[in-house]
């Protein structure tokens, strides 16, 4: 069994500081005072866990999992797959993968997304997977498109999707998003610029994936999520550590 010591310490020239004023929505939501580390109790680390039996087949398929009988989501056909690694590029298996996203307009289907685009009846926007022996995840979706935010006066988000890993317990679920390789407006992005090392920003993007492309259907990107460690993927809810 491991031992907490042989993790990697957190490089903190690695991760965006957690206040970032050109971000604005960081000025309220980062810390005010110090941070603590507290003790993980017994319960949060041992439990609850997910298993294969808990997912559905058509969990992993958002082509598929909310569109009516026939009929299909609007956009462009993707696969986003990669592998779920630790910091010593160990495949991590049975481990819940989620994401969730914009349609291929930029509209979330959620009650408060009132951007101008129209919702997709063939398109929910989620989807979940468990890793298999090999640390491997694998989702077919649609490209979601960009969308504007109220950051700054002009500024829009790139095509992006959310990604949750979930270990085996509430306390170790992690959140980050990939961006897709070639989009202009990752580079203007404020919450892309709040990271400080551009190699950093580059493990955010998901690399055009030519090989598991198929033909007159869907383009693939790969996208490799670390969990630890000095190369670790930059997850948006632990600021304070991974």
């Amino acid at each position: 069994m491991r031992k907490p010591g042989e993790f990697y310490q957190r490089d903190r020239d690695w991760h965006p500081p957690a206040l970032t004023p050109t971000y604005k929505t960081s000025v309220a939501r980062s810390p005010q005072y110090a941070l603590i580390s507290l003790e993980q109790t017994a319960s949060e680390i041992t439990g609850p866990v997910f298993g294969h039996n808990d997912i559905d087949p058509l969990d992993c398929d958002l082509l598929r999992n909310y569109a009516k009988t026939g009929e299909s989501p609007i956009g462009e056909r993707i696969i986003l797959h990669g592998r779920v690694l630790d910091e010593n590029a160990r495949p991590v298996p049975n481990t819940l993968v989620e994401i969730w996203q914009a349609n291929a307009g930029g509209r979330y289907r959620h009650k408060k997304d009132t951007y101008l685009a129209p919702v997709d009846p063939n398109f929910g926007g989620c989807g979940r997977t468990m890793t298999d022996e090999n640390g491997y995840y694998f989702f077919r979706t649609v490209k979601p498109g960009a969308y504007p935010w109220r950051n700054g006066v002009n500024d829009w988000r790139p095509a992006h999707i959310h990604l949750s890993v979930f270990g085996t317990a509430f306390s170790q679920r992690l959140i980050t998003q990939c961006y897709f390789e070639g989009d202009p407006l990752i580079a203007r992005c404020p919450i892309v610029k709040t990271i400080p090392d551009p190699v950093a920003r580059a493990q955010l993007v998901a690399a055009l994936d030519m090989n598991a492309t198929i033909p007159l259907d869907t383009i693939a990107y790969k996208f490799d999520i670390v969990l630890r460690g000095r190369r670790s993927t930059l997850f948006e809810n632990r600021l304070e550590g991974n």
